[in-house]
């Protein structure tokens, strides 16, 4: 199976083609303001060194947030007019968890932190035991102190903080933990998108594909525009 699948919850935007298990070709390049621009060329590109067309390509995956509301509403409406284009299925992926999967096998449970601005957290922990993520607080979006209070309610083992919130937020999050706290090295702060393509794949062996038309964000929030239009009422 051909899969392409994409991030572009953050400034920093991926994409990578898997064939089955193994990552044909990858990129990872910053998109800040300028997303709209790169993406579709970036795909076009991608497709070419892996020696493939859209055509080839037999699942879409893209993050649905949280994030960036513009970054994750343009990269879904890319898949799925793509998909839709070649009558192909969609997966729709949690930012936070594509995050944890930088940690496979992890001992300890690993702390996915989105900066969210407005002085909040995208947040989410997972156990990373085994292959896939799974969540033991579901993704949220919180002022870090109240995230913290959740967590250490939560566990008492040591956690590993990644995601630009937890290089925003170190300091508080170090004072809070102190040496329970275990922060990523900086190629681990960002996604990687041949992860996104196994969470597709799994997704895909587990039937829970979707059509393109039912592919859609997960802001967690309503966007600014949203909120100024309610403020307005």
């Amino acid at each position: 199976m051909n899969v392409l699948a994409i991030d572009t919850s953050t400034s920093m935007t991926t994409v990578a083609i898997a064939v089955g298990n193994r990552t044909a070709a990858e990129s990872s390049f910053n998109t800040d303001r300028t997303l709209s621009a790169r993406l579709i060329p970036e795909i076009g590109r991608i497709l070419t060194l892996a020696g493939m067309s859209a055509a080839d390509i037999d699942l879409y995956a893209a993050s649905a947030g949280p994030g960036s509301f513009t970054g994750v509403r343009g990269g879904v409406a890319t898949i799925q007019g793509l998909a839709l284009a070649g009558g192909k299925p969609c997966v729709g992926f949690s930012s936070l968890t594509l995050l944890a999967m930088n940690f496979p096998l992890a001992a300890h449970p690993v702390c996915s932190l989105l900066d969210a601005r407005k002085s909040e957290v995208y947040a989410a922990l997972f156990d990373c035991s085994t292959a896939i993520p799974t969540a033991q607080i579901s993704d949220c979006v919180l002022p870090p102190e109240r995230f913290l209070d959740l967590l250490c309610n939560t566990t008492i083992k040591p956690v590993i903080f990644c995601g630009d919130g937890a290089t925003r937020y170190h300091d508080q999050i170090a004072e809070r933990m102190g040496q329970q706290a275990i922060f990523a090295p900086f190629p681990l702060n960002t996604p990687h998108a041949s992860n996104a393509a196994s969470l597709a794949l799994h997704a895909f062996q587990h039937g829970t594909t979707l059509e393109p038309s039912r592919l859609l964000p997960t802001y967690l929030r309503a966007s600014e525009a949203e909120i100024n239009r309610i403020a307005k009422v």
